[in-house]
């Protein structure tokens, strides 16, 4: 389906005012018990503007953490904050979606009680390391450990707690979910033969190392319904020791089985730094014509690039993600060609309003 990004669009049962969204962006300013900062709502409520909003990546339950700071849905107090969020997007006419996830084996022992971190497979993500708050309250990188493999309970476990998080967004007042099958974590990590080395039946073959990924998807479709469900890839992005010999094979088995199982959304993460590598339009080709739902790319955007891959019906909706972070009403700004703010890096992760809800918008009215 071809059409502006600032046309009206339908997802499933949502009318979006644009096909633009806000990519999701973590901003490390949760408490240490993972409910979201009280600025959360003004935060999401400031961007509603957005055709669709996708959530800081969420804990979907204990031992799902690999940064300070980041919020989680799977108590009273988190998903409550939540609601807060909710209300606020939709009493400003927005929609909003939460990502789960677990981030597997790019986390470190503080999060699990001196623990190994688990993982498909007992192997150290190369050059990975997370954010982490120290004693003294400061914020910072620390590398990531060897991990341990998951075992058959665990997995089942954490497929469970996947789909009671979604259950939770649901209740929390959320129009859906997207599962975080990108950017190196749990998900993405049973996929790919350089991080899973199972030889079991979630490793080795394709079918076995996508076995995970259907699981979850199957929960989650079951609890809250396919239509409420998104999942995001990465198929290029190597970041956190992410490799697999045939990545063009595997996510293109990957979409049909999304597409066999009804998810409404794929969320397709491209390299969003200098001289990255955009997904081949050969490829882009192939996943529209075997996926039916909705397509959304992620990838350092222009307006340009992403109105011709709509033109051309490869794409039905593009995430912007750093430009939305000092631009709230960045739909407003790129639909009148204004100039664009810039971020303050230093105020990316941790604190509290500067860098987070005080970037102001421009006037809207001429």
């Amino acid at each position: 389906m071809s059409g502006s990004l600032f046309s009206p669009y339908r997802l499933g049962g949502l009318e979006l005012s644009n096909r633009i969204v806000m990519a999701p962006m973590t901003r490390a300013r949760a408490g240490e018990d993972e409910v979201p900062s009280d600025l959360a709502p003004a935060y999401y409520a400031q961007r509603a503007g957005a055709g669709l909003i996708v959530t800081e990546a969420t804990q979907i339950g204990p031992g799902a953490k690999g940064y300070s700071r980041t919020p989680g849905i799977y108590t009273p107090a988190q998903i409550a904050a939540w609601s807060a969020v909710t209300d606020a997007v939709h009493r400003r006419g927005g929609r909003i979606v939460a990502q789960l996830w677990h981030t597997g084996r790019v986390s470190h022992p503080m999060f699990h009680g001196g623990a190994k971190p688990p993982a498909p497979s007992a192997i150290l993500p190369a050059d990975t390391a997370i954010w982490a708050v120290g004693p003294d309250g400061t914020g910072g990188m620390v590398p990531c450990v060897e991990p341990r493999e998951m075992d058959g309970a665990e997995i089942a476990a954490t497929v469970s707690r996947f789909a009671a998080a979604a259950a939770n967004a649901v209740a929390a007042g959320f129009d859906g979910v997207e599962l975080h099958a990108a950017n190196g974590y749990l998900i993405e990590q049973f996929l790919r033969d350089g991080s899973n080395r199972r030889t079991d039946r979630y490793g080795g073959s394709v079918d076995n190392r996508l076995r995970f990924l259907t699981e979850v998807v199957e929960a989650v479709t079951a609890a809250i319904g396919a239509e409420r469900t998104g999942v995001r890839l990465s198929p290029l992005i190597t970041l956190k020791g992410m490799s697999d010999g045939d990545p063009y094979g595997l996510f293109t088995r990957v979409v049909e089985r999304l597409d066999a199982l009804g998810v409404a959304r794929l969320h397709f993460a491209e390299d969003d730094w200098d001289n990255g590598t955009p997904l081949p339009m050969e490829w882009r080709k192939v996943w529209r014509e075997r996926f039916r739902g909705t397509i959304i790319v992620a990838g350092r955007y222009t307006v340009e690039r992403a109105e011709a891959l709509l033109e051309a019906g490869l794409v039905d909706m593009v995430a912007f993600g750093r430009p939305f972070v000092a631009n709230p009403d960045l739909p407003e700004r790129l639909r009148r060609g204004l100039p664009l703010a810039e971020f303050r890096a230093d105020s990316l992760f941790g604190g509290g309003a500067a860098g987070y809800t005080d970037y102001p918008a421009v006037d809207s009215t001429g």
